[in-house]
């Protein structure tokens, strides 16, 4: 007798589990982890076994499973689903998805033999070597350090779990490490034969559910990335799995970033290589001041015309400009300067009742309508868009324009001027070459503004995510180099970008959260959906000891506890609405 997680919403959202009566003929290929297909209601319905050998409550006869699909996750995974639909407060069902294969695997291929091959140390040989012995690391690399470099000094000495945010970086480690004699499986294609075991496994953002039997470490590449969170409910994050996973497993995981985020610096140890190492993989940092510019001439001032007409089919200049889901940015008609909250450093705007005060669309508190630099009362609203930057851009630097979105898909145009939102930053090439000699040369943020004053409390890190994507792009310090238009040049964030200096950012960053009482230093949850659903949910929460609700604003409420365990017991107790 077996209990199953059947792959039903309604029943998921219960947290109702099965059980179900293994037939003779079926009993040899059911064990923890086998996707097996059971009725349910006249119909025959997806599943996963999850507990073998268990006891039904009496009186009850049970119905056999009709079928075994194939092999399913490991035990040790289906375990840490249930964990997960815990901190995430989610559908078991959807993680025992996402730890499944792509297919029906009915056998295993052999195991690989994961035998040291013969590869000299290289100069991070160090760094890992100290992050593996202080088991929860993460070690800070420059944006332009091939991750490959970092990754074979894991996989050559044991088999490793790698996850990575995109899949194009997956497959560029896998071809890598190949190359190197190391035996590999990229998930999620080479699903069997990653569950065989003996081979390190590469894969991303769903790889940190993927099989890695007998693993010695867990790897996770560019771990700020927000390609590693899942979009959808529940928004695991796939570095909290891997890490969690590592520490039950009782090995060392290490955490690669260019600028890792707090609550990865309040999780692990910080590794950090040599100044000068770090410094050749950020790029060179030119600001231009928009506060002395002509207002006449919008985006694109006079010190942009040489860059922009310097650009060849060969040499490429990318322009990024942001204008989905971020502030609406206020600046001052006389001089120039930003207008911003002095509590939290995040944009203001005109307040909803209509007066004439300003309103933080990060923290919520609410002051006059005047300039903090010279005490005007005349502000000015920010606004612009891609398509029409693209046309002036043509007419400024006299040749064709490209557009990249991320709904357009397809390959670059061939023009020498490319602009889009940050998806451009992921579609060009990296590094100093790339295919048939193009490069990029420089990086442009034309409004780089909208990512320092967001409404996220998350804003300074992602800001300098970005600029360490693009220091990636342009191969580092030998490399372009990275042109900034902002009204905030003495901003935390372009600091540490110009310095190769992470810490300035994190440092001044920690202090702001910990006044607002902002993660890492308390457990958050959004919550969002029908407000009748939302209004009794919180209802549910408010009683409970050491929560904290706010809101709603816009249809969204938030919960806050001191810590993730109160956070999710409290939400696992209020239940998920029907």
């Amino acid at each position: 007798m077996v209990r199953v997680t059947v792959d039903v919403p309604a029943l998921a959202d219960q947290g109702r589990e099965l059980d179900y009566l293994v037939p003779e003929r079926l009993r040899a290929g059911v064990g923890v982890g086998t996707i097996v297909r059971v009725p349910l209601h006249g119909r025959r319905v997806a599943g996963w076994v999850v507990a073998t050998d268990v006891t039904p409550p009496d009186g009850v006869r049970l119905a056999p499973l009709t079928a075994v699909t194939g092999a399913g996750p490991a035990p040790e995974l289906v375990e840490l689903t249930e964990w997960a639909a815990w901190r995430w407060a989610g559908r078991r069902t959807a993680l025992l998805r996402a730890a499944s294969p792509p297919g029906a695997v009915r056998e295993l291929p052999p195991a690989a033999t994961h035998g040291p091959p013969p590869i000299r140390p290289g100069p991070w040989a160090g760094a890992v070597r100290d992050g593996i012995a202080a088991e929860r690391a993460v070690l800070r690399v420059g944006p332009a350090t091939d991750p490959l470099d970092v990754v074979r000094e894991v996989a050559a000495q044991r088999a490793t779990l790698v996850v990575t945010p995109s899949v194009g970086l997956s497959r560029a480690l896998s071809r890598g490490l190949r190359r190197l004699d190391i035996p590999v499986a990229t998930l999620p294609e080479d699903w069997a034969r990653a569950a065989a075991g003996g081979r390190t496994v590469v894969g991303a953002r769903g790889a940190a559910w993927g099989p890695a039997p007998r693993a010695g470490a867990v790897v996770v590449v560019d771990a700020h990335d927000a390609g590693l969170v899942e979009e959808r409910a529940p928004s695991w994050s796939a570095w909290v799995v891997a890490a969690e996973r590592a520490r039950r497993l009782a090995i060392p995981c290490l955490l690669l970033s260019p600028c890792p985020t707090l609550e990865q610096l309040a999780w692990g140890q910080l590794v950090a290589p040599e100044r000068e190492v770090e410094r050749r993989g950020w790029a060179r940092l030119d600001v231009h001041d928009r506060r002395e510019s002509d207002p006449r001439a919008g985006l694109l001032g006079e010190r942009l015309v040489g860059t922009l007409r310097a650009a060849t089919p060969s040499a490429r200049v990318v322009v990024v400009l942001n204008r989905k889901g971020r502030a609406r940015l206020l600046a001052c008609r006389a001089c120039g300067a930003m207008t911003v909250c002095e509590h939290c450093h995040g944009a203001m705007e005109q307040s909803a009742a209509g007066d004439s005060a300003l309103r933080c669309r990060r923290c919520g508190r609410v002051r006059a309508a005047i300039c903090q630099s010279c005490g005007s009362v005349a502000l000015k609203a920010l606004r612009s868009g891609v398509a029409k930057v693209r046309d002036e851009l043509e007419h400024l630097a006299l040749c064709p324009v490209g557009a990249v979105t991320a709904e357009e898909a397809g390959g670059l145009p061939s023009a020498s001027i490319l602009i889009g939102t940050e998806a451009v930053l992921h579609r060009v090439e990296t590094g100093t070459a790339g295919r048939d000699g193009v490069r990029v040369a420089v990086v442009v943020f034309l409004d780089f503004d909208s990512e320092l004053l967001a409404p996220r409390f998350r804003a300074a890190e992602d800001a300098l995510a970005l600029l360490a994507r693009a220091s990636r792009i342009l191969g580092g310090r030998d490399g372009g180099r990275i042109v900034v238009q902002t009204r905030l040049p003495d901003h935390p964030v372009l600091a540490a970008a110009q310095r190769a200096d992470p810490t300035l950012v994190s440092t001044v960053d920690a202090a702001v959260r910990h006044e607002l009482n902002l993660p890492p230093v308390s457990a958050l949850a959004e919550i969002s959906g029908d407000p009748a659903r939302i209004e009794a949910l919180v209802a549910r929460l408010a009683g409970r000891t050491g929560i904290e609700v706010i809101g709603p604003t816009d249809g969204v409420s938030l919960v806050r506890a001191p810590d993730h365990a109160i956070l999710c017991a409290a939400l696992a107790h209020a239940g998920r609405p029907a």
